[in-house]
Protein backbone atom coordinates (compact mmCIF):
# COMPACT_ATOMS: atom_id res chain seq x y z
CA UNK A 1 0.00 0.00 0.00
CA UNK A 2 2.83 2.42 0.89
CA UNK A 3 4.46 1.62 -2.43
CA UNK A 4 1.19 2.32 -4.25
CA UNK A 5 0.75 5.74 -2.57
CA UNK A 6 4.37 6.63 -3.31
CA UNK A 7 3.91 5.74 -6.97
CA UNK A 8 0.73 7.82 -7.16
CA UNK A 9 2.44 10.81 -5.53
CA UNK A 10 5.42 10.61 -7.89
CA UNK A 11 3.07 10.34 -10.87
CA UNK A 12 1.03 13.35 -9.71
CA UNK A 13 4.20 15.43 -9.24
CA UNK A 14 5.44 14.49 -12.69
CA UNK A 15 2.07 15.37 -14.23
CA UNK A 16 2.01 18.75 -12.42
CA UNK A 17 5.55 19.60 -13.50
CA UNK A 18 4.70 18.73 -17.08
CA UNK A 19 1.97 21.39 -17.03
CA UNK A 20 4.33 24.10 -15.82
CA UNK A 21 6.48 25.92 -18.45
CA UNK A 22 10.10 25.16 -17.83
CA UNK A 23 12.78 27.84 -17.84
CA UNK A 24 14.33 26.16 -20.86
CA UNK A 25 11.06 26.22 -22.79
CA UNK A 26 10.58 29.91 -21.96
CA UNK A 27 14.09 30.75 -23.08
CA UNK A 28 13.46 29.14 -26.47
CA UNK A 29 10.42 31.29 -27.25
CA UNK A 30 11.21 33.70 -30.12
CA UNK A 31 11.80 37.34 -29.33
CA UNK A 32 10.51 39.98 -31.73
CA UNK A 33 12.75 42.69 -33.18
CA UNK A 34 10.78 45.46 -34.92
CA UNK A 35 12.49 48.01 -37.17
CA UNK A 36 11.08 51.44 -38.03
CA UNK A 37 10.13 51.80 -41.72
CA UNK A 38 12.71 54.31 -42.91
CA UNK A 39 13.43 51.99 -45.86
CA UNK A 40 11.10 49.75 -47.92
CA UNK A 41 10.17 46.53 -46.13
CA UNK A 42 12.19 44.28 -48.43
CA UNK A 43 15.31 46.43 -48.07
CA UNK A 44 14.78 46.63 -44.30
CA UNK A 45 14.76 42.84 -44.17
CA UNK A 46 17.89 42.61 -46.31
CA UNK A 47 19.74 45.10 -44.09
CA UNK A 48 18.54 43.93 -40.68
CA UNK A 49 18.10 40.16 -40.95
CA UNK A 50 21.86 39.58 -40.47
CA UNK A 51 21.62 41.54 -37.21
CA UNK A 52 18.63 39.50 -36.02
CA UNK A 53 20.46 36.28 -36.89
CA UNK A 54 23.63 37.41 -35.13
CA UNK A 55 21.79 38.45 -31.97
CA UNK A 56 19.82 35.20 -31.96
CA UNK A 57 23.04 33.19 -32.09
CA UNK A 58 24.77 35.39 -29.51
CA UNK A 59 22.04 35.13 -26.85
CA UNK A 60 20.90 31.61 -27.68
CA UNK A 61 17.28 32.56 -28.36
CA UNK A 62 15.36 32.84 -31.64
CA UNK A 63 14.64 36.38 -32.83
CA UNK A 64 11.94 37.18 -35.38
CA UNK A 65 12.39 40.34 -37.47
CA UNK A 66 9.26 42.48 -37.89
CA UNK A 67 8.78 45.29 -40.42
CA UNK A 68 5.96 47.79 -40.91
CA UNK A 69 4.57 49.37 -44.05
CA UNK A 70 4.56 52.90 -42.68
CA UNK A 71 5.14 55.03 -39.60
CA UNK A 72 1.47 55.23 -38.68
CA UNK A 73 1.41 51.46 -38.20
CA UNK A 74 4.70 51.68 -36.33
CA UNK A 75 3.22 54.28 -33.97
CA UNK A 76 0.10 52.21 -33.34
CA UNK A 77 2.15 49.12 -32.53
CA UNK A 78 4.43 51.24 -30.34
CA UNK A 79 1.41 52.28 -28.27
CA UNK A 80 0.45 48.64 -27.79
CA UNK A 81 3.91 47.61 -26.59
CA UNK A 82 3.77 44.64 -28.93
CA UNK A 83 7.47 43.77 -29.26
CA UNK A 84 10.51 42.76 -27.21
CA UNK A 85 13.17 44.79 -29.05
CA UNK A 86 12.75 47.79 -31.35
CA UNK A 87 15.11 49.78 -33.55
CA UNK A 88 13.71 53.25 -34.18
CA UNK A 89 14.24 57.01 -34.26
CA UNK A 90 15.15 59.19 -31.29
CA UNK A 91 11.73 60.77 -30.67
CA UNK A 92 10.08 57.34 -30.44
CA UNK A 93 12.81 56.12 -28.10
CA UNK A 94 12.39 59.06 -25.73
CA UNK A 95 8.63 58.38 -25.71
CA UNK A 96 9.11 54.68 -24.96
CA UNK A 97 11.56 55.40 -22.14
CA UNK A 98 9.50 58.02 -20.32
CA UNK A 99 5.95 56.93 -21.15
CA UNK A 100 6.22 53.15 -21.40
CA UNK A 101 9.22 52.24 -19.23
CA UNK A 102 11.45 50.83 -21.97
CA UNK A 103 15.25 50.87 -21.70
CA UNK A 104 17.83 51.77 -24.35
CA UNK A 105 20.49 49.12 -24.99
CA UNK A 106 22.74 50.73 -27.62
CA UNK A 107 22.64 53.20 -30.50
CA UNK A 108 23.83 53.63 -34.03
CA UNK A 109 26.98 55.74 -34.29
CA UNK A 110 26.93 59.52 -34.08
CA UNK A 111 23.97 61.78 -34.81
CA UNK A 112 21.49 62.12 -37.66
CA UNK A 113 19.63 64.89 -39.44
CA UNK A 114 17.00 65.23 -42.18
CA UNK A 115 17.42 67.19 -45.38
CA UNK A 116 14.84 68.93 -47.52
CA UNK A 117 15.92 68.29 -51.13
CA UNK A 118 14.94 69.26 -54.65
CA UNK A 119 16.02 67.91 -58.04
CA UNK A 120 19.03 69.42 -59.79
CA UNK A 121 16.88 70.49 -62.78
CA UNK A 122 14.64 72.64 -60.55
CA UNK A 123 17.06 74.43 -58.29
CA UNK A 124 15.48 75.79 -55.12
CA UNK A 125 17.59 77.83 -52.70
CA UNK A 126 15.22 78.45 -49.80
CA UNK A 127 12.49 76.36 -48.13
CA UNK A 128 10.10 79.31 -48.56
CA UNK A 129 10.14 78.64 -52.30
CA UNK A 130 8.29 75.37 -51.63
CA UNK A 131 5.34 77.02 -49.87
CA UNK A 132 2.23 76.08 -51.83
CA UNK A 133 4.16 73.34 -53.65
CA UNK A 134 4.38 69.63 -52.98
CA UNK A 135 6.90 67.89 -50.70
CA UNK A 136 7.12 64.11 -50.50
CA UNK A 137 7.80 62.66 -47.06
CA UNK A 138 6.93 59.79 -44.82
CA UNK A 139 3.83 60.95 -42.94
CA UNK A 140 3.71 61.95 -39.29
CA UNK A 141 4.82 60.62 -36.83
CA UNK A 142 7.98 60.03 -38.88
CA UNK A 143 10.65 62.46 -37.76
CA UNK A 144 10.99 63.90 -41.27
CA UNK A 145 7.35 65.00 -41.34
CA UNK A 146 7.60 66.39 -37.82
CA UNK A 147 10.72 68.32 -38.82
CA UNK A 148 8.81 69.82 -41.75
CA UNK A 149 6.27 71.27 -39.33
CA UNK A 150 9.15 73.09 -37.64
CA UNK A 151 10.47 74.41 -40.96
CA UNK A 152 6.99 75.69 -41.83
CA UNK A 153 5.48 76.80 -38.49
CA UNK A 154 2.99 79.21 -40.08
CA UNK A 155 -0.17 77.17 -40.58
CA UNK A 156 -1.35 79.34 -43.49
CA UNK A 157 1.97 79.20 -45.35
CA UNK A 158 2.52 75.51 -45.87
CA UNK A 159 3.63 73.13 -48.61
CA UNK A 160 1.31 70.34 -49.70
CA UNK A 161 2.43 66.98 -48.36
CA UNK A 162 2.70 63.99 -50.68
CA UNK A 163 2.80 60.93 -48.45
CA UNK A 164 5.41 58.24 -49.07
CA UNK A 165 5.68 54.88 -47.33
CA UNK A 166 9.43 55.29 -46.74
CA UNK A 167 12.35 57.62 -47.46
CA UNK A 168 13.30 55.90 -50.71
CA UNK A 169 9.73 56.34 -51.96
CA UNK A 170 9.87 60.04 -51.07
CA UNK A 171 13.08 60.51 -53.06
CA UNK A 172 11.70 58.58 -56.02
CA UNK A 173 8.49 60.65 -56.07
CA UNK A 174 10.66 63.74 -56.38
CA UNK A 175 12.73 62.22 -59.18
CA UNK A 176 9.51 61.18 -60.95
CA UNK A 177 8.31 64.80 -60.70
CA UNK A 178 5.40 63.78 -58.49
CA UNK A 179 6.64 66.35 -55.97
CA UNK A 180 8.72 69.53 -56.02
CA UNK A 181 10.72 68.55 -52.94
CA UNK A 182 11.33 65.68 -50.57
CA UNK A 183 12.30 65.25 -46.92
CA UNK A 184 14.77 62.40 -46.42
CA UNK A 185 17.44 61.27 -43.93
CA UNK A 186 20.63 63.16 -44.76
CA UNK A 187 22.75 59.98 -45.18
CA UNK A 188 20.40 58.92 -47.99
CA UNK A 189 21.67 61.79 -50.16
CA UNK A 190 24.67 59.70 -51.16
CA UNK A 191 22.37 57.28 -52.95
CA UNK A 192 20.70 60.02 -55.01
CA UNK A 193 23.30 62.19 -56.79
CA UNK A 194 20.57 64.02 -58.72
CA UNK A 195 19.11 65.50 -55.53
CA UNK A 196 20.23 68.88 -54.18
CA UNK A 197 19.95 69.88 -50.49
CA UNK A 198 17.82 72.92 -49.67
CA UNK A 199 17.77 72.80 -45.86
CA UNK A 200 19.20 70.41 -43.26
CA UNK A 201 17.76 70.09 -39.76
CA UNK A 202 19.79 70.15 -36.58
CA UNK A 203 21.38 66.85 -35.68
CA UNK A 204 19.82 64.60 -33.07
CA UNK A 205 20.96 61.36 -31.50
CA UNK A 206 21.05 58.48 -33.97
CA UNK A 207 18.43 55.72 -33.80
CA UNK A 208 18.89 53.15 -31.08
CA UNK A 209 17.82 49.71 -29.92
CA UNK A 210 15.38 49.61 -27.00
CA UNK A 211 14.05 46.74 -24.88
CA UNK A 212 10.57 46.26 -23.46
CA UNK A 213 10.17 46.38 -19.67
CA UNK A 214 8.84 42.81 -19.82
CA UNK A 215 12.15 41.51 -21.16
CA UNK A 216 14.21 39.91 -18.36
CA UNK A 217 17.23 41.92 -17.27
CA UNK A 218 19.60 39.06 -18.08
CA UNK A 219 18.28 39.01 -21.66
CA UNK A 220 18.67 42.77 -21.97
CA UNK A 221 22.23 42.51 -20.72
CA UNK A 222 23.00 39.73 -23.19
CA UNK A 223 21.60 41.70 -26.14
CA UNK A 224 23.47 44.85 -25.06
CA UNK A 225 26.73 42.92 -24.80
CA UNK A 226 26.21 41.32 -28.20
CA UNK A 227 25.50 44.69 -29.83
CA UNK A 228 28.54 46.41 -28.36
CA UNK A 229 30.81 43.45 -29.18
CA UNK A 230 29.48 42.82 -32.69
CA UNK A 231 32.81 43.69 -34.28
CA UNK A 232 34.60 40.84 -32.50
CA UNK A 233 32.96 37.97 -34.42
CA UNK A 234 32.47 37.13 -38.08
CA UNK A 235 28.67 37.01 -37.79
CA UNK A 236 28.69 40.33 -35.96
CA UNK A 237 30.91 41.93 -38.58
CA UNK A 238 28.57 40.73 -41.32
CA UNK A 239 25.64 42.29 -39.48
CA UNK A 240 27.49 45.59 -39.19
CA UNK A 241 28.47 45.50 -42.86
CA UNK A 242 24.82 44.99 -43.87
CA UNK A 243 23.97 48.14 -41.91
CA UNK A 244 26.98 50.06 -43.28
CA UNK A 245 28.26 50.93 -39.81
CA UNK A 246 31.48 50.13 -37.97
CA UNK A 247 29.78 49.31 -34.69
CA UNK A 248 27.14 50.17 -32.14
CA UNK A 249 27.73 52.67 -29.32
CA UNK A 250 26.75 52.71 -25.67
CA UNK A 251 23.63 54.76 -24.99
CA UNK A 252 21.46 55.93 -22.12
CA UNK A 253 18.12 57.65 -21.63
CA UNK A 254 19.95 60.99 -21.36
CA UNK A 255 20.99 60.71 -25.02
CA UNK A 256 17.33 60.93 -26.06
CA UNK A 257 16.02 63.28 -23.39
CA UNK A 258 13.63 65.95 -24.63
CA UNK A 259 12.83 64.54 -28.09
CA UNK A 260 9.43 62.94 -27.37
CA UNK A 261 7.59 66.31 -27.39
CA UNK A 262 8.00 66.27 -31.19
CA UNK A 263 5.12 63.78 -31.06
CA UNK A 264 2.74 66.05 -29.13
CA UNK A 265 0.83 67.02 -32.26
CA UNK A 266 -0.51 63.46 -32.46
CA UNK A 267 -4.03 63.09 -31.10
CA UNK A 268 -3.15 59.99 -29.05
CA UNK A 269 0.13 61.29 -27.56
Amino acid sequence: MVTLFRSLRIGLMAWTMALLPSAHAHASEPLTLAVHPVLPADLTRTNYQPLASYLSSAIGQPITLVTHRNFLTHWQMLKRGSYDLVIEGPHFIDYRIHKLGWSVLAKFPGKVSYTLVCSNDNLILDPAELIGKTIATTPSPAIGALALSQIYPNTVRQPYIVEAEDADSAANKLLAKQAAGAMIPTPLLGRYPDLVPVFTTEQVTAPGIVAAPSLPEETRAAVRKALLEAGTSEAGRQALAALSIEGFESASADDYQGLAPMLKELWDY
